[in-house]
């Protein structure tokens, strides 16, 4: 491929950088090859909703937000309808090094001049991004939506204390899961449906365990069919708080993690949203208390700036920790690898290219960690030589191999994908309006 690499050098030059760090690694006892073509295994799902600010495609209710969800800024050229949000995503994952999934929230169901509520949605209204997806060679992914209606308006859906409305959201979640199973069985590739509802409270509650015990039944209802594991995956998803529901929320990660645990008959894994947990607290050490139970773990990585703000993800340490983490466990066949942010104010393009990229790149960077020679140091007591070790692969010649990983998958090394989205810009987005 020619055009030039992220450190300005021409391809014959990059390939030479590329031989040199390929033995720097080597002398480590890494075999980069080997490296790069368990790369073309990695998938990360690109979430549909940061196309076009969480707004979806249901007839009567744009514009509507709620739960907690918020897209902030008003940049040109939000896509308005599926074929518009199709060819942007598409657009992205042309810079984007690997082949990889599209997520997808009910509100993205295309019905045609009909209205189908969420209680009514099936298979057939998303037979657009099926198709599109098959001709891509994506798998899909798929997400309930339990905001941005009139009847999450209370505040709750599944743990409502009026029947009626918990009725309605069982539907919804009990559709959802079809719809999520006919995409696995037709596309081929296990579709993971991940659960995460906005009940709680914006001030003390007095009876916390009430609303909890009516979401346990409500779960219970919706995972109580059986489906192919070949064709769907099922997760549940916790917050700490939601704008509305910052004193409680239902679905807590204590709550989840207790639900996913005992209902092995349902096998249900949890999600681990990287923007759902205090700003402080470290995701990277749940993943091998989960997976020590779980045979799977499904991980939303996002970026959160003093709260849950789901800011485009970069590559920075709470990243790399998860990514190393997943590596050193010796597990990226059992984590699912998703993303969840939506950024109004820049390029939605360029948000969906970075944040992909990010993740991308924690993740090769942990492949490229010669682990054994840490645990080596580990189990012989040499604690203070796994430390400098640890230092000195923060050093390893990474960035030739990740312009070597792009390259074999005809994407843009360094930063000329910038012009491209510009141009993008210039003759699509901008006349959009």
């Amino acid at each position: 491929m020619g055009g030039v690499s992220s450190m300005g050098k021409s391809s014959e030059n990059m390939d030479k950088v590329y031989e040199y760090a390929r033995e720097v690694y080597a002398s480590y006892g890494v075999d980069t090859e080997g490296v790069l073509e368990k790369m073309k295994n990695i998938q990360v799902s690109l979430h549909c909703w940061q196309g076009d600010d969480v707004t979806g495609f249901e007839k009567g209710v744009e514009g509507l937000s709620g739960g907690g969800i918020m897209a902030t800024g008003n940049y040109p050229g939000r896509a308005r309808n599926g074929d518009e949000l199709r060819q942007d995503i598409e657009k992205a994952l042309s810079f984007i090094p690997g082949k990889h999934r599209v997520s997808l929230h009910a509100i993205y169901a295309e019905t045609g001049n009909k209205y189908a509520d969420r209680d009514e949605i099936d298979a057939s209204h998303f037979k657009s991004w099926i198709d599109w997806a098959k001709d891509k060679n994506l798998g899909l992914d798929f997400n309930p939506t339990f905001f941005s209606h009139e009847k999450a308006d209370s505040g709750f859906t599944l743990s409502s204390k009026a029947e009626e409305t918990r009725s309605f959201w069982i539907r919804h979640g009990k559709r959802c899961r079809e719809i999520a199973a006919e995409m696995g069985k037709q596309l081929g590739t296990p579709c993971v449906n991940n659960l995460w509802i906005p009940d709680g409270m914006k001030d003390i509650p007095a009876d916390r365990l009430s609303y909890r015990l009516i979401l346990k039944d409500s779960l219970d209802e919706i995972y109580a069919k059986k489906y192919d594991k070949s064709h769907v995956l099922d997760s549940v998803e916790s917050k700490l708080f939601g704008i509305g529901s910052e004193s409680y929320v239902v679905g807590s990660h204590e709550f989840y993690m207790g639900y996913a645990l005992s209902r092995d008959e349902m096998d249900v894994m949890l999600c681990f949203d990287t923007g759902h947990f205090h700003p402080t607290e470290g995701i990277a050490d749940k993943i091998s208390s989960v997976l020590a139970f779980q045979d799977r773990l499904l991980l939303h990585i996002s970026r959160g700036v003093r709260w849950d703000s789901d800011h485009v993800v970069i590559l920075g340490d709470d990243v790399l920790s998860i990514a190393q983490e997943v590596k050193r466990a010796n597990a990226f066949e059992r984590v699912h690898f998703a993303l969840d942010f939506f950024d109004a104010s820049i390029n939605r393009i360029t948000a969906w290219v970075v944040g992909t990229r990010s993740v991308l790149k924690a993740i090769l960077f942990a492949m490229l960690e010669p682990t054994e020679l840490l645990k080596e140091e580990e189990n012989k007591g040499n604690f203070g030589n796994r430390l400098a070790l640890m230092e000195e692969f923060k050093t390893l010649p990474f960035p030739a191999v990740w312009d070597k990983y792009c390259s074999m998958s005809n994407v843009i090394p360094g930063k000329g994908w910038l012009d491209e989205v510009r141009k993008y810009e210039e003759e699509v987005l901008s006349k959009r309006g």
